[in-house]
């Protein structure tokens, strides 16, 4: 989906602000040449190859992980890239019956296809040890399907945050607000200042289901959050109806909107972030930590003119959204489950997060191991939301509900922003594609 893809190409530079480690890449342990003098290592001989999308900085960064796992155990890991589309890239391999040893699969969909088709080898105890050690149940049962545990969540993209142009705030003279009406107060002030609050990204309709899914999972809880994404409530519960009431409190407002809701609705991601970084028109822009790649290449610099705040809590739950890439095992292989185990483990999550545009849902990852003071805000963000950590809902629905262009959540939120006075239509609109694509 869209959606994926933009992830894809900006996660890479989601901190520009930090210092920036480039890694060769390599598929020989460093400590190979002194195997000798230094004893047998516990995979030595074993190879493995792993397939992911990541290419270029994020690539490097991601082997430096391998790195020190096979200067630990002796393994010789091959790293493939798969490119954007993975399901394209996997699919004749698994058909082929040459798949890799292990792939990171950006979507839990496709946890889900592949187990069904008995692609997946089900994890190993000391795999399981370490997520049950490492992260919270609700992770364990998103890599999981039909009752076996096949996935590990290793990577995390922040979809839960406002992000603001600090002088925008400062001639307001406003501070970042810590609740929803705090948030529509601010956005009002902002307003009768001059400036514009919001730059909504409207023609991406992935970014209005971000949008609804930290609304949702913030005044109807994670558990109907649970609900919604599974069907088991339909979209005209009044749970739905409350929170698109709370989104209509910002997005009815024309004079909230640069350009109104035309404008917004003609403005995509991350046309959205130049609006209030580049050209200074707009306050606020709402979306994930990889807005920072967008605000930096539009002069701005992070902790500085960019500064983000908390989602405000638009009821009871302080939400986090994530987004996020499973490892998965796709051949019989002790190497395999080697990997992935040190892949879940508080050990190899510390050593990728040293590296720039990376965030753990490993809450035993310390924030002190990260290079920057965003990055440190971040991942404490989502160790303190505990068990109210949700993985991005229109990634867990069926794909032609929630992430296709012109359908589904992705075109009823659009014609929702467009007029935000038929909740009711909306809700029915969204019902009828969700049990569509349900059947």
């Amino acid at each position: 989906m869209r959606k994926a893809r933009v992830l894809a190409v900006v996660a890479g530079l989601a901190l520009a602000a930090t210092a920036c480690g480039g890694g060769e890449t390599s598929t020989t342990p460093t400590g190979a040449a002194n195997s000798a003098a230094a004893g047998p290592k516990p995979l030595d001989g074993v190879k493995i190859e792993l397939a992911a999308k990541w290419t270029g900085e994020e690539q490097a960064n991601f082997e430096k992980v391998l790195k020190a796992f096979q200067e630990k155990t002796g393994a010789t890991v091959t790293y493939a890239s798969t490119g954007e589309d993975t399901g394209a890239y996997l699919g004749p391999r698994i058909q082929g019956g040459t798949p890799p040893d292990i792939a990171i699969l950006p979507q839990p969909g496709l946890v889900q296809q592949y187990a069904a088709q008995k692609a997946l080898k089900p994890l190993a105890p000391e795999v399981q040890a370490e997520i049950d050690k490492n992260y919270t149940p609700y992770w364990k049962e998103l890599g999981s399907a039909d009752g076996q545990v096949y996935g590990v969540l290793v990577k995390a993209a922040h979809k839960s945050l406002v992000w603001y142009r600090d002088q925008a705030f400062t001639d307001a003279g406003v501070q970042p607000p810590t609740n929803w009406e705090g948030l529509v107060t601010a956005a009002q002030t902002v307003s009768d200042s001059g400036t514009s609050p919001f730059s909504f990204c409207g023609a991406s309709g992935w970014t209005l289901t971000d949008l609804f899914e930290n609304v949702y999972l913030s005044t109807a809880g994670p558990e109907n959050y649970d609900k919604l994404a599974k069907h088991e409530i339909p979209w005209t519960d009044p749970t739905v109806t409350t929170a698109l009431e709370k989104i209509a409190q910002i997005a009815g407002k024309e004079a909230f909107l640069l350009g109104g809701k035309s404008g917004a609705l003609q403005t995509d991601f991350p046309t959205c972030v130049t609006q209030v970084y580049g050209q200074k028109k707009a306050a606020m822009v709402i979306e994930a930590d990889f807005v920072a790649a967008s605000a930096t290449e539009s002069g701005a610099t992070i902790g500085q003119e960019a500064k983000f705040f908390p989602f405000p809590a638009a009821g009871d739950t302080a939400p986090v959204v994530l987004g996020g890439d499973i490892a998965v095992a796709l051949k019989e292989s002790k190497g395999a489950m080697e990997l992935l185990a040190y892949l879940a483990s508080a050990e190899g999550g510390s050593v990728w997060a040293k590296q720039p545009g990376y965030l753990s849902p490993n809450r035993n990852v310390s924030p002190d191991n990260y290079p920057s003071d965003v990055t440190k805000q971040l991942a404490q963000t989502i160790i303190d939301a505990g068990e109210s950590v949700r993985y991005d809902m229109s990634d867990l629905v069926p794909s032609a509900f929630g992430g296709t262009d012109g359908r589904g959540m992705w075109k009823a939120l659009q014609d929702f922003l467009n007029n935000t006075s038929d909740i009711k239509g909306t809700q029915q609109k969204l019902e009828d594609d969700a049990a569509k694509a349900y059947e």
